[in-house]
């Protein structure tokens, strides 16, 4: 059984920062920890706009609180995100993420991030 605190984990370098401090993330189960997911608790901070692709990678973000939206870049289709919404990147899509109040999502990758 593994057991993990998000506070204590943001003490370690279970916590990734963006260069450009549009984000952080708290790595709470990555793929070293032996499952066939990784789940993280990331903060989009107000006021930015992140462009994100994971090309290898099924994703699941739900959204816990904050708003925003997020934009397809293939299409330019945009979906207001708010708490209760989960959106899901089914075909790798290339997209932005626009925070309008900070935004703190819990992510589900499989395969798992390193």
């Amino acid at each position: 059984m593994i057991v993990r605190n998000i506070e204590e984990a943001r003490q370690t370098d279970r916590l990734v920062t963006a260069e450009n401090g549009n984000w952080d993330s708290t790595r709470l189960v990555l793929a070293g920890d032996g499952g066939n997911f990784s789940f993280h608790i990331t903060r989009i901070f107000e006021g930015t706009e992140t462009h994100i692709h994971y090309k290898h990678h099924y994703e699941s973000v739900y959204c816990i609180e904050g708003e925003g939206e997020v934009e397809t870049l293939a299409d330019g289709k945009i979906w207001p995100i708010k708490p209760g919404d989960i959106y899901i990147l089914d075909q790798h899509d290339e997209h932005l993420l626009r925070a309008h109040k900070t935004m703190h999502l819990a992510c589900v990758f499989t395969p798992p991030i390193t």
